[in-house]
Parts: structure tokens; sequence; C-alpha cells
């Protein structure tokens, strides 16, 4: 599923034929395609996901648009303007997957520096480092500290902040999750989801798909340099033409074929740590199912449609584009 152009005076980020190639060798040169026509629209005020395995192109992808490297051909417009602009870049935010700071600096020091750059007064370089600090929730003793005492999640958080500084429009986050604990992932998907609800445009790269899943309104799954498949999470995730997934606690290991035969729709049945799960292709067998799985001393857990997983897609992406 390739996802159709969408109204021009709504995009925030337009990429069109986005193409990379890297030289490799010394005596016998040969090109590398890191990005292979590479073509996506994010709308203003959405989180866009970008999927796809390490050495897919997401990190080349996100230097492209903000003109870190340049591109063997194609183009990248951020708010209908070259992202060289410098009013655009004034607008945007922007965390590397590996951020790299001076280390001698305080977390307070390396904020008040980057708003400096924005050509932001002293009087808002203060509310806003005030302001960020809270935010991904760093106390006055840990901002005070160098940075070089910093663990990697605590550096990961300030890399967050540092992007979020000049209060911009529109966000790149290259892996924000990595390295940070359940809490710090939970605050950040927060922080994400606030953003979002302030209308600014968030486009951020993961390969935690839980996250993605949780948090974006649209996603692109690259693999290989290109573009797999892209669409709403609800869209690619929905249910699956009305199978039912039906969970049960209580029951032993053995029963699974008294299902199996008494069933005319399952699909499938599986053992769980506590009991079974069943698939069925449809709801004309659920009250079969349920008076079974009391007849089996079992209890009723819950009853949902089937899903596609973000696991799924990302796979079948990947075994797709293996075959090309």
């Amino acid at each position: 599923m390739i996802s159709t152009d969408i109204d021009g005076s709504n995009v925030v980020i337009d990429i069109k034929d986005l193409t990379k190639d890297y030289t490799t060798g010394f005596f016998r040169q040969r090109k590398v395609r890191a990005l292979d026509h590479l073509s996506l629209q994010v709308r203003r005020g959405e989180v866009f996901g970008f999927l796809g395995p390490n050495g897919a192109g997401k990190t080349t992808t996100l230097k492209l648009v903000l003109s870190l490297i340049y591109a063997s051909e194609g183009s990248a417009l951020i708010m209908g303007r070259p992202v060289d602009d410098i009013t655009t870049r004034s607008r945007i935010g922007y965390l590397p997957e590996n951020p790299y700071f001076y280390d001698y600096l305080s977390a307070r020091e390396l904020l008040e520096y980057t708003a400096a750059l924005f050509g932001l007064s002293e009087e808002k370089i203060a509310s806003r480092t005030k302001e960020m600090l809270e935010t991904v929730s760093l106390d006055s003793e840990q901002a005070n500290r160098q940075l070089r005492k910093y663990s990697k999640g605590m550096l990961q958080r300030i890399g967050i902040a540092q992007a979020l500084i000049n209060d911009p429009e529109v966000v790149f986050l290259d892996e924000p999750m990595s390295g940070l604990d359940p809490i710090g992932r939970q605050e950040v998907r927060d922080l994400l989801l606030n953003l979002k609800k302030n209308g600014k445009t968030v486009f951020f790269s993961s390969h935690i798909l839980s996250d993605v899943e949780a948090l974006c309104d649209r996603v692109a799954v690259l693999s290989r340099g290109k573009l797999v498949t892209s669409g709403t999470v609800e869209e690619m995730t929905g249910a699956q033409d009305g199978a039912l997934e039906v969970v049960a606690s209580g029951i032993a290991q053995s029963p699974a074929e008294a299902f199996e035969s008494a069933l005319s729709s399952l699909i499938s049945s599986s053992h769980t740590p506590t009991g079974l799960r069943l698939v069925l292709r449809d709801d004309s067998e659920i009250e079969n199912a349920v008076a079974l799985i009391h007849k089996r001393g079992g209890r009723l857990v819950s009853i949902t449609p089937r899903r596609t997983s973000m696991e799924e897609i990302f796979a079948a992406a990947r075994e797709g584009s293996s075959k090309n």
C-alpha cells in the first residue's frame, strides 16, 4: 500500500524522488545506492513514523531532508521552502541518532548556547531553558552537571530538549527512544503527543514498533533504500476480514484438539502461558467457543478483532523488499 498525494496546502514535508548514491572502493570504485527514489509527504500537525531495519536508509533520508548531505537526485521541501533557507532552519528542530555535544558544558549551558544560536533574547533564553529542563525531567542538580557525567539516557533527554529549544514548527527525531528506560520512553511519548496537541509536526524514525503504533498518525516502511509501504496506522493494522481472536485462561495444554474438531470456523489455536488463544474466521461460532471454554473449566479473557501487528507489517515489508 503506497500512499497517494495529499492536499498541497497541508503538506509540511514534501519529498520527491530523493536518491542518494555513495562511491565505495579505491581502485575499483563502485556506486552503492543508500536511498532509491523516495517520495512521501507529511501533513501539518501529524506524527509521522519512519520505519526500517538498520541500514534501510532512515538516517540518510533525514540528513538529506535537512541538507546535512546532498542528494544524487530528487528534492525535499519543508513548509514549501528548501531547508537551507535560513528562515526554514529557524522553524525546525533536529535530534540526530547519535548526538555529540561538547561534554564539558553542563546541560543548562548547552541549552543556553543552542537558544542563543537561534537569536533568542536573554529573557527568552532563560525561560525556554528552564521550561525545556522541566519538560525532559532534569532537575537543577542534573542541569548543572557536565554532560560527560551523563548516562546515555540523560544525554538523549538533553538532546530532545535542544531540539525543542526554539519552539519549532517541525521536529525531526532520529531514534528518540534510544537509551531510555521504560519511564523515559513513556515521558517522551507524552512529550510527542503534547507537541501534536500544540499543532507541531513530528517526523521520527524508530525501530521500537510499539512506540510507533502508539504515537503515529501515519507511517512509512523503508527497506534497502526503497519505500515499501505507507499509510495510517489504522489502515495498516486494521481488523483482518472479520476474524476474531478469543483468549481464555485456566485451560490445560491438552484440550486444543477438542476446539479444533468442534469449531469449523477455527483458523488456528495456540497455547498461552495461562490458557488458550483461538482465532475464528467470523463470529458465527462465538457462542459455541465460549461454551467449550466453560465446559473445559476455563475462563473467557477477551474477544477482539484480529489485527495485524506492526511487527508483522515490518517483517512482511522487509521480506518483500529482499525478493526484489
